[in-house]
């Protein structure tokens, strides 16, 4: 098995609210220490956290390599203020505070950079994105900022227009990628960073009730189709389930994610799935 390249430590696949709010106050270190455990049990020896406020990744970063796994953390995502984000992360107003984020990363820690420049997925409506994404020009300045100070970034990034701006600005990974047109899974075919799309996200909320199907299937069918256009053109993917978002258990979902990708890719999965890990190890 390969490793897990976007995790929430934090998150426990159930309700976020609930997760962050049982480890505001004080890290469950026997909760972290059982979930490393279990990844060590699987196999599972990469594991690469989204980050969050309270320093629970930040801790399982600490501890990781008792159980024999290498764990690399932002710390915390940042997000501009008033958009996505401000439920994990920290925020920012102008790009002076955001720099000065960048440096508390590097304070506490942080292996990567990490933003959040897009809204989620509206599973209740398809083709709309929950939050309005940052403009090209900024996602293009929070990129060179981290990159100046030695960062890779990682983005959460959702939108063809969003996808494309941060390829252009030269971003290091993209997370989630949902709703690709052609021109962009071209471009970030093409370019150097890695695709972690997280198709489990998606997959595992169908037939679950919650939200409707008729979403549900064909989003998963794009970004599914898209998955195979990126790995034709030589794109860089990597194993990522986005573990502790609802659906998505913590072991279960990589292995989960796994399924999916080799249904959208085929016989070349393995392949690619180690050059982008093999990338993500050595940029990350």
């Amino acid at each position: 098995m390969f490793g897990d390249c976007h995790i929430h430590m934090i998150l426990d696949g159930v309700y976020y609210r609930a997760a962050i709010d049982a480890q505001k106050e004080q890290v469950d270190e026997a909760l972290v220490r059982a979930r490393l455990a279990a990844y060590r049990e699987a196999g599972i020896r990469f594991l690469r956290d989204g980050g969050d406020a309270w320093g629970v990744g930040s801790f399982a970063a600490k501890i990781a390599c008792e159980y024999g796994i290498d764990y690399r953390t932002p710390a915390f995502p940042i997000h501009r203020n008033g958009r996505y984000g401000g439920f994990i992360g920290k925020g920012y107003d102008t790009l002076k505070e955001y720099a000065t984020l960048v440096g508390l990363a590097r304070k506490q820690g942080a292996d990567f950079i990490k933003i959040m420049i897009s809204g989620l997925m509206d599973f209740n409506c398809y083709g709309k994105i929950t939050s309005e994404p940052l403009d090209p020009a900024e996602i293009r300045e929070l990129i060179r900022i981290a990159h100046a100070e030695g960062f890779s970034v990682m983005a959460h990034a959702n939108g063809a227009d969003t996808v494309k701006a941060a390829v252009e600005a030269g971003v290091d990974s993209i997370e989630h990628g949902a709703y690709l047109d052609g021109e962009a899974v071209r471009m970030l075919a093409q370019s150097d960073a890695v695709w972690v799309p997280t198709l489990v996200t998606i997959g595992n909320l169908v037939g679950e009730g919650r939200y409707p199907d008729a979403v549900l299937k064909p989003l998963l069918r794009l970004q599914m189709d898209n998955v195979a256009a990126c790995a034709r053109l030589g794109g860089k993917i990597a194993l990522g389930s986005d573990a502790g978002a609802y659906r998505v258990p913590h072991v279960q979902g990589v292995q989960d994610e796994y399924r999916y990708l080799h249904q959208a890719i085929g016989s070349e999965t393995d392949h690619i799935l180690e050059i982008g890990e093999k990338t993500i190890l050595g940029r990350f």
